[in-house]
């Protein structure tokens, strides 16, 4: 039983953590050096549907698939809970991110939940800035708390 509780922790400090990497590799890295890969997402109908942005899908999904592999067939099992950690974070950013927040498939277009309209308000916020400097809201599932009052005080 503890073990279960072990590898649900696990799992649990991974996903948590990966929004920690997200916002980190989001303001340095897709704001930094990788721009150039990054630039489509702020500035839409350059290319289409898929967009240079979506390469960070396999960019952060490689240390999750390694993870998992290495955990399932070597002796550091704790490796399957840190990607499966990564995996469900990763599924969480498909969602909210490309799903929920940019509408890229259809569904789930409207909520009146302030933490979902709380996060895709702090989005918009980010996008209005179309180049790579003087950026804001990097993260993805925590933003700045002012947009969850925001959103709370104006939700029906």
């Amino acid at each position: 039983m503890i073990k279960i509780i072990a590898d649900i922790a696990i799992v649990m400090v991974s996903f948590v953590a990966m929004e920690a990497v997200a916002w980190f590799a989001h303001k340095y890295l897709m704001h930094g050096s990788l721009w150039g890969l990054h630039r489509d997402h702020h500035k839409k109908d350059e290319y289409g549907f898929f967009e240079h942005n979506d390469f960070f899908f396999l960019i952060f999904a490689t240390p999750g698939i390694a993870c998992l592999a290495l955990g399932n067939y070597t002796e550091a099992g704790f490796l399957l809970y840190i990607g499966l950690g990564i995996t469900l974070y990763g599924f969480c950013y498909f969602l909210v991110h490309d799903i929920f927040i940019h509408q890229r498939i259809k569904i789930f277009r409207n909520s009146n939940n302030w933490y979902l309209r709380g996060i895709r308000r702090a989005h918009k916020m980010h996008h209005k800035h179309l180049e790579k400097e003087d950026g804001e809201c990097f993260g993805m599932l925590w933003v700045p708390i002012k947009y969850f009052k925001e959103a709370k005080a104006n939700t029906k």
